[in-house]
C-alpha cells in the first residue's frame, strides 16, 4: 500500500473517531439534559405601560405621571406589559448538559399570554447550574380582549400585590436536542406563585 493511501486511511479513521466521538457527547449531553431540574428562580424587571409596579402596592398609589401613562395606554387601546422570567437549570450530572433550542409558551394565572424561543445552544456544566433569562412582552389589552378596562387593570396591578394575592406563572418548555443532525424534544411545565415585592414562593 502506497503512503498515499495509508496515509488516508489513517485520516479517514481518525475522521470516524471524531465523529463517533461526537455523537457520543451529544447522546450524554442529551441524556444529562433529561435528567436536569427546572425552576423559576425569579420574575423581575415588571412594567406595565412603562410603570414599574415592583414599586407601587395599587393603583391608587400611583404618581400623576404613572397615572397618566396608564390612561394614555388604555385611550391607545395598548396595555404593554413587560418583564424576565429567570429560569434556572439545575445539572446534577457528573459531565455537561446541553440543549440547542428551547421553545417556551408563558401563563399568568391559567391565562396563555405569549409564547417565545431560545435560539442560542445552552451548556449546564457538571455538578452546576444555569440561569436563562427571558425577557417578554406581551399586550394585555390584546391577550384579554373581551374584558373590561377596569378588569384588565386590576389583572396587570394584581402583579403588583394588589389585594395580597400571589400571581400564578407557568412556563411551559419545550427543549431541543440535536443529534447527527435529528432534533429530539418534549415539553413539560415549571409553575411557581410569585407576590411583588418578596422572594418567589416554592
Amino acid at each position: 500500500m502506497s503512503k498515499t493511501l495509508v496515509f488516508s486511511a489513517v485520516v479517514l479513521t481518525a475522521a470516524l473517531l471524531l465523529q463517533s466521538c461526537g455523537v457520543l457527547r451529544q447522546v450524554q449531553e442529551a441524556q444529562n439534559f433529561a435528567r436536569c431540574q427546572f425552576r423559576l428562580k425569579t420574575v423581575d424587571r415588571i412594567r406595565v405601560a412603562d410603570i414599574d409596579v415592583q414599586n407601587v402596592k395599587s393603583k391608587s398609589d400611583l404618581n400623576l405621571l404613572d397615572a397618566g401613562k396608564l390612561g394614555l395606554a388604555l385611550a391607545g387601546n395598548s396595555l404593554p406589559l413587560t418583564l424576565r422570567l429567570n429560569v434556572e437549570a439545575q445539572n446534577p450530572n457528573s459531565s455537561a448538559a446541553a440543549m440547542n433550542r428551547m421553545e417556551w409558551t408563558m401563563f399568568i394565572d391559567d391565562i396563555q399570554m405569549v409564547t417565545g424561543a431560545v435560539s442560542d445552544r445552552i451548556e449546564i456544566p457538571q455538578n452546576s447550574s444555569a440561569l436563562v433569562p427571558l425577557d417578554i412582552s406581551v399586550d394585555l389589552l390584546k391577550v384579554l380582549s373581551g374584558k373590561s378596562a377596569e378588569t384588565i387593570a386590576n389583572f396587570a396591578f394584581n402583579l403588583a400585590g394588589e389585594g395580597g394575592k400571589p400571581t400564578r406563572f407557568m412556563l411551559r418548555i419545550k427543549p431541543t436536542i440535536t443529534i447527527l443532525g435529528s432534533d429530539y424534544s418534549q415539553s413539560f411545565d415549571v409553575r411557581t406563585e410569585f407576590t411583588s415585592g418578596r422572594s418567589i414562593l416554592q
